[in-house]
């Protein structure tokens, strides 16, 4: 399998640049997601990779080759595509085996192939049916044991569970969660727009948005350290509240007044002498957010809509300021009564995240 290098990368379509700078290292092994909002070049840059789209600046290595100008076909890549594009006249078997007869691989070679990735993909019982006779689950497994039976240096995936349902999403998902762990060699970039694929199947994020960029990291690195504002909303649902304060005691803990709350509260994100004073923005998780009656309290409000989900309860207070995004508060459990209450809510310190200017004050120098 195979390790990736992408260096100073950049994708333009005449004077539009769609990507630019991208730098990142793949390792050998890894299930790499690429994440981001519509439009943010996700899917561009998987395509690159592939060498279905021009690379316009810098440079991509698979193994320490230089393959901008290498065809697709010959960088040992297999891409896994949302649509399962399986030929409905062929079995799984003629499907799976395709790729290789072109190739021109011996009939024993090929059954072997086929054989090993309907085990690994439990379709072996599938292997004479034709697509039509396949739930949306199966044709895609078929689509992916297509890419396997090439034995490719690196697995492309594009969003390939987005034309499934919520309950196929979630056990395919699964199915590819256990492919790899049968496949611990094997190089995996995965697209999704899909949080939870994100979180759960990848080895590390990268968190791509305005061209570039945001962030890369493990997923709990992504949820619990964000570098800046947008990664902080982007990793976890309901988004991150963000609320503005003033820093009024520094050290190695931070005191912050929050005047849409009337509070102050502690954070352990480090501060210094000379930010005292200092404009920040307050971060807390919905999830983080606790009920108090005491004097420290991050948010006091409305509770204008409740939502009840049974393990969880969501609070969405009404906004002070028509032009910011509601506060959220979830609440383990559930809550009766709650709705148009007045509540104070804070939070822990180790889970109150401070920015300045959009970045984290965790990563500056």
């Amino acid at each position: 399998m195979a390790e990736l290098k992408l260096t100073d990368v950049a994708k333009a379509y005449g004077p539009v640049k769609v990507l630019s700078d991208i730098n990142l290292e793949i390792e050998r092994g890894e299930l790499i997601v690429f994440v981001g909002p519509s439009g943010c070049g996700k899917s561009t840059l998987l395509r690159m990779i592939a060498g279905l789209e021009k690379i316009s600046g810098g440079e991509l290595q698979i193994d320490g080759q230089v393959v901008n100008n290498v065809p697709p076909a010959q960088r040992g890549i297999a891409m896994v595509f949302q649509s399962y594009a399986l030929y409905p006249h062929m079995t799984v078997r003629e499907n799976m085996s395709f790729a290789l007869k072109i190739s021109g691989k011996s009939k024993d070679e090929i059954s072997q192939a086929v054989n090993r990735a309907a085990k690994i993909l439990q379709l072996e019982p599938y292997l004479d049916r034709l697509p039509k006779a396949l739930s949306g689950g199966q044709r895609q497994r078929v689509a992916i044991g297509r890419s396997i039976v090439r034995d490719p240096k690196v697995y492309l995936f594009d969003e390939p569970l987005s034309n499934l349902d919520a309950a196929l999403r979630v056990a395919t998902r699964i199915e590819i969660a256990q492919l790899k762990e049968q496949m611990p060699d094997s190089t995996m970039i995965y697209v999704t727009h899909d949080q939870v694929e994100a979180m759960t199947l990848a080895s590390r994020i990268v968190v791509l948005a305005g061209g570039g960029i945001a962030q890369v990291g493990t997923p709990l690195e992504l949820y619990e350290r964000p570098e800046n504002t947008f990664v902080a909303q982007f990793i976890g649902s309901p988004q991150m509240n963000l609320l503005a304060g003033k820093v009024v005691g520094t050290g190695a803990q931070t005191r912050i007044a929050l005047p849409e709350g009337q509070g102050t509260i502690l954070s352990n994100v480090p501060t210094r002498d000379s930010d005292m004073g200092a404009e920040v923005e307050v971060g807390i998780r919905p999830e983080d957010m606790i009920q108090t009656g005491g004097p420290d309290y991050a948010y006091s409000g409305v509770v204008e809509i409740k939502e009840a989900l049974g393990e969880v309860t969501l609070l969405y207070f009404k906004k002070q300021q028509p032009e910011h995004d509601p506060v959220i508060a979830k609440l383990p459990g559930i809550h009766t009564g709650v709705r148009g209450r007045t509540l104070k809510m804070t939070a822990d310190p180790a889970k109150v995240h401070l920015f300045r200017n959009g970045q984290s004050l965790l990563y500056r120098t």
